[in-house]
């Protein structure tokens, strides 16, 4: 496999493999061993939706030492993870919603890990086994109230909060990977995957650890520095070295 998309046409819901643009229908479970038609479907009425239906989203906090750097804060020596609703997830070309107009709220350009496998406790060396791939992700944040309250569940989970697509790419290799968020077309993010402080193995691991990890869920590794604030009709764009890119409006 390699790009992996989500759709509907014509209220039918399926995954396709995406190549050059075109989609190749899937047949079998997503995340075992499944075959592709050999003719492409027509484009026409498809709707792309976020690539995979999570049981959870798994924000990671302070994951880039350049964003630790330019918040003057210590390096973490363990992972920061809090929880996201799954109801904020965004897809690609959908418009993230500020709820409060008074609000300041921020873009944060992610690269996100989808798991392929049910996991528990697993080393570091053998956690990548358990990665389906990777997508391009914004962790939307109100930070009135991330400031104001000591957990951020809240602030990061009202609907159209997570952006997530357009495809997942399965043979992505994220150790070093320019990283970038463009607003309006204006450079705001530009770092590399090598800034991160643990790895996309290492938090795969750390999280197994904690709790089970089901196929399609969601991992957010951290967004580096420059985010900033959004406004509506702002037009917000996530390139990920590698990665087919994530855009989408602000109303």
């Amino acid at each position: 496999m390699a790009a992996i998309g989500r759709f509907q046409k014509n209220g039918e819901v399926f995954h396709a493999k995406v190549v050059d643009g075109e989609l190749f229908r899937l047949h079998g479970d997503v995340f075992g061993a499944p075959s592709f038609d050999r003719q492409p479907t027509p484009r026409k009425g498809v709707k792309t939706l976020v690539p995979v239906v999570p049981t959870k989203i798994i924000a990671v906090g302070l994951n880039y030492a350049d964003h630790v750097r330019e918040m003057n804060r210590e390096l973490p020596k363990a992972p920061l993870f809090w929880f996201k609703a799954t109801t904020s997830l965004l897809p690609d070309g959908g418009k993230i919603e500020i709820p409060f107009r008074a609000h300041r709220t921020d873009f944060e350009a992610e690269l996100a890990i989808v798991i392929g496998r049910k996991i528990r406790n697993v080393t570091p060396t053998t956690a990548a086994r358990y990665i389906f791939g990777y997508t391009a992700a914004q962790d939307i944040s109100d930070r009135t109230l991330q400031k104001a309250e000591s957990q951020w569940a809240r602030c990061k989970s009202f609907d159209t909060f997570t952006p997530l697509g357009p495809y997942v790419e399965t043979t992505l290799d994220p150790a070093e990977l320019t990283i970038q968020l463009f607003q309006n077309g204006q450079l705001r993010q530009n770092s590399n995957t090598r800034e991160l402080i643990f790895k996309p193995a290492e938090l795969v691991s750390f999280i197994s650890t904690n709790l089970t990890l089901l196929p399609g869920d969601v991992i957010l590794t951290g967004t580096p520095s420059g985010v900033g604030p959004i406004r509506s009709d702002d037009q917000l764009e996530v390139r990920i070295q590698g990665l087919t890119p994530l855009v989408n409006g602000v109303k």
